[in-house]
């Protein structure tokens, strides 16, 4: 929502693009309504844009790019910075290196992870935290959690595999039918071929081994196939690159993933969770 306090706040590339956009619509003699007209968005959007009252979605700097931007690829590279901008300080690190990786290993433990979240799910689950955040916040934050899914369809495409908690599928984010609608969107997501999903599952650890006591953690592979982990605890971010801690991490992983159910196994339940019958 467009506020007068978010000028005061914008990020400089929300100011950069405010003010190459102004420049660049005056010298094409488009007026705010007629440039609204031609990428989708009301004059007042426009406006509120210019004024940094509301920074470009990044529908709008799409727009842009193909009305104003001349080849240059100016609103296309404020795209990646707006996202970066917008990303929890703790993330900021890791969203390079998880758009870029070539295989990513991930274990949730208390809710969907967010490259898998729908955007009602998102959106329930960031609105919902605490401390509470500004409507305008939240927006984008869900925004550019919701745009780290182009990591799916990327050329190449990169080999990513999921192991949820079962508790993670039984815990309502929001309502049933937001619940129904992320539990579908993971049945898809579970059908891509550089996809697996795996669920671990309520019993894993009734003999007495239980993998995943430690929480929640990301494995990552670079193009230049080193190997590094991600961990997220409270708002706080860990990287680690050390060889011998990465392997301990891995070995790890690799005993969370043998006491997981098989991937047609978790994908019948989650499509029973998402109430699909076949």
């Amino acid at each position: 929502m467009a506020r007068a306090e978010n000028k005061e706040m914008a990020s400089p590339t929300a100011k950069l693009v405010a003010d190459v956009a102004k420049k660049a619509r005056i010298r094409r003699k488009l007026t705010q309504e007629q440039l609204g007209k031609e990428i989708g968005f009301s004059a007042a959007a426009i406006s509120a844009m210019e004024t940094c009252a509301q920074p470009a979605s990044d529908d709008m700097l799409v727009g842009l790019e193909r009305v104003l931007g001349d080849g240059m690829g100016i609103f296309e590279q404020a795209r990646v910075y707006m996202r970066m901008e917008a990303y929890p300080p703790q993330f900021k690190p890791h969203a390079p290196l998880e758009q870029a990786a070539i295989s990513l290993h991930l274990y949730a433990t208390h809710v969907v992870h967010g490259l898998f979240q729908t955007e009602d799910y998102a959106r329930a689950l960031i609105g919902g935290g605490y401390p509470p955040l500004s409507e305008q916040r939240v927006d984008q934050l869900v925004e550019a959690r919701v745009l780290r899914k182009a990591l799916f369809d990327r050329d190449p495409l990169p080999m990513i595999e999921l192991i949820i908690e079962e508790s993670v599928l039984t815990r309502v984010i929001g309502d049933a039918s937001i619940m129904r609608e992320q539990m579908q969107h993971l049945a898809d997501c579970a059908r891509r071929r550089n996809v697996t999903l795996l669920v671990l599952p309520l019993d894993c650890g009734k003999f007495g081994e239980y993998a995943g006591d430690r929480g929640g953690m990301t494995l990552v592979e670079t193009p230049e196939h080193d190997r590094l982990i991600y961990l997220e605890p409270q708002d706080e971010s860990l990287l680690i690159s050390d060889p011998g801690k990465v392997s301990t991490y891995a070995q790890r992983y690799a005993k969370i993933r043998s006491q997981a159910m098989g991937p047609r196994e978790s994908l019948d339940l989650i499509k029973r969770l998402a109430g699909v019958k076949e």
